[in-house]
């Protein structure tokens, strides 16, 4: 068989049964044997950075590898961002090019792009294969590795003759591949550690447990609530780890950081221990290290050792797979009697009273926090919320209740406006019986809306909510709080009618003006079954707050414009 029919093959042995892509030249070999095979649905995209994003909303929503595919130099560029949001959020993708023959890699030729090199510093590894009798053993090994150990992307490079040369060895897929220098050890942790950490949770006056996205990675979300209920330990979330810990639990402190709850991140700068797992102390959590849980014992378990103590300063540190490592503390822990926590539970039922977030907003222009009410009202445990970047993933990370795992998917470390429409296209995809909906802005999604077009020739009814201000939002809320309201070039204008705009690629659109409308609009668009953008015109001049200062400390949160 030729190359490309053995790349295909191998999709296929791998249990791939949907790609993101746009095809084009140096691609095509591949595209003409998609066109015989029924067991791989392609998914064609309006932008490649859009397929990208896709295959990231798949994998996150369903725990799979994602795979998006690409032509070279423009179409492999294109992938870049997507790419970049994957590595920097450990979501497991494979990304394939295309790219001009070998003979002719380094002259310049036509849409040729050095990928290797460009996307080198964003994945965890990258392949560009010369010999097509590889095909099988590389496309094994990427996948291994962007699965495996802490996640992340792996791009395959494909020059247009190995597409065409025929393999000179009968085709088998490997059962599994041997890589040197990678070793698949999930890590259960040291007996030595875990006890000390069980003792130290358990002789805590004021514990905290901070939960991140390697709990939903590593599917540890049961054994994180067994040992938070078992010693009676609140719970705090990053944005990556939203929905790892049921937010309408007891227990639940909601997210930490620059935009989180005043409740986590008060409990966290008091506690005397702090157990982080499977996180990696971004700045967005702790703001002024120097003022982060000054007072506690730090413990941080992450599956990845660089993590440990990089950003943060660990008492007791913890390598292993968070699963496995809460497995073993809850086993320690059933044997030991708890230490009742009187004076620090009764500390977290005053903070939650106090500080629960207000949501009943019923003036016009339209509070956000009143479409996150009403959005809280009909979300149930078969829909999953994917997020923009900027206020509106703000207003929906503080201020929604998510209560199961990869049920929010939002861009994290790298921040990329445009993310939330094509990662909710790739979350339907992944589990059609759910409702998907994207939290969004006219800013973001003016990035990539021409993807509707996918979303109605594929059928894939996703609804996106757009929280418009007509700004680009956190930049003027910066400019507002830091620039003395100097909004410079933050103004989107009144172009386009998102509405109109919807309509013309064939979906529905509504605009909401008032409150009472909100409801209503989200009802319909559920029940139309049809790609639906729903424009909610909210107030210009509301800020996501309460807010951390950069650079500032979690206890002195930014309260009042």
């Amino acid at each position: 068989m030729k190359g490309a029919e053995a790349i295909v093959r191998s999709l296929e042995k791998e249990g791939v049964k949907h790609i993101f892509g746009i095809l084009g030249g140096a691609i095509m070999e591949v595209y003409d044997v998609l066109y015989d095979t029924e067991s791989i649905r392609h998914i064609l995209m309006r932008h490649e950075q859009c397929a990208a994003h896709a295959a990231e909303g798949y994998a996150r929503a369903s725990g799979k590898t994602g795979v998006c595919m690409a032509t070279s130099g423009p179409g492999a560029t294109n992938l870049v961002t997507g790419i970049a949001n994957a590595h920097m959020d450990s979501t497991p993708i494979v990304a394939f090019t295309g790219q001009v023959p070998i003979s002719m890699i380094g002259n310049d030729a036509f849409q040729e792009a050095d990928i290797v090199g460009i996307t080198m510093p964003i994945t965890k590894h990258n392949f560009q294969i010369t010999d097509q009798d590889d095909i099988p053993e590389v496309i094994k090994a990427a996948f291994k590795i962007a699965s495996t150990r802490r996640p992340g992307p792996v791009l395959v490079d494909l020059p247009k003759d190995i597409q065409q040369k025929k393999l000179t060895k009968k085709f088998k897929y490997p059962q599994d591949v041997e890589l040197p220098g990678y070793k698949v050890v999930k890590g259960r942790g040291h007996p030595r550690q875990l006890k000390q950490v069980a003792n130290t949770l358990m002789n805590s006056e004021r514990p905290v447990i901070l939960a991140g996205g390697g709990i939903i990675l590593a599917n540890a979300s049961r054994e994180l609530i067994t040992l938070a209920e078992s010693l009676g330990i609140p719970v705090a979330t990053t944005l990556m780890g939203k929905g790892c810990f049921p937010e309408d639990h007891p227990l639940s402190l909601g997210m930490v950081g620059m935009h989180g709850r005043k409740v986590a991140n008060l409990m966290i700068t008091e506690c005397d221990t702090l157990f982080a797992i499977g996180l990696r102390f971004s700045d967005r959590v702790t703001a002024n290290v120097e003022y982060f849980a000054p007072n506690a014992k730090i413990i941080h378990s992450d599956i990845d050792p660089s993590e440990i103590g990089k950003n943060v300063d660990v008492d007791i540190p913890i390598v292993g797979d968070a699963r496995l490592i809460l497995q073993s503390l809850n086993k320690i822990t059933e044997k030991l009697k708890v230490k009742k926590k009187t004076e620090w539970d009764k500390k977290l039922r005053e903070y939650k009273k106090e500080f629960s977030p207000v949501y009943d907003y019923d003036e016009t222009p339209i509070k956000p926090q009143r479409v996150m009410k009403e959005l809280n009202s009909i979300i149930d445990n078969r829909t999953i919320i994917t997020t923009e970047v900027g206020q509106c993933q703000m207003w929906a990370a503080h201020y929604l209740n998510i209560k199961n795992p990869r049920a929010f998917i939002s861009s994290g470390g790298l921040g990329t406006m445009g993310f939330g429409f094509p990662a909710a296209i790739g979350a339907k995809i992944a589990m059609p019986d759910f409702k998907v909906i994207d939290v969004g802005s006219e800013g973001s999604f003016m990035m990539t809306g021409q993807d509707l077009a996918t979303c109605v020739v594929e059928n894939i009814p996703v609804i996106v909510i757009l929280l418009d201000n007509r700004y680009l939002g956190m930049v003027k809320q910066w400019q507002d709080l830091f620039y003395e309201k100097r909004r410079s070039h933050t103004y989107l204008g009144e172009v386009p009618d998102i509405v109109k705009y919807a309509e013309s690629f064939n979906a529905k659109g509504i605009l909401v003006e008032k409150p009472s409308e909100i409801k209503q609009a989200l009802i319909e668009a559920i029940k139309s079954h049809e790609p639906f953008v729903i424009d909610i015109r909210v107030d210009p001049d509301e800020h996501i707050l309460p807010m951390v200062q950069p650079g500032g400390r979690l206890d002195k949160m930014i309260e009042i414009a």
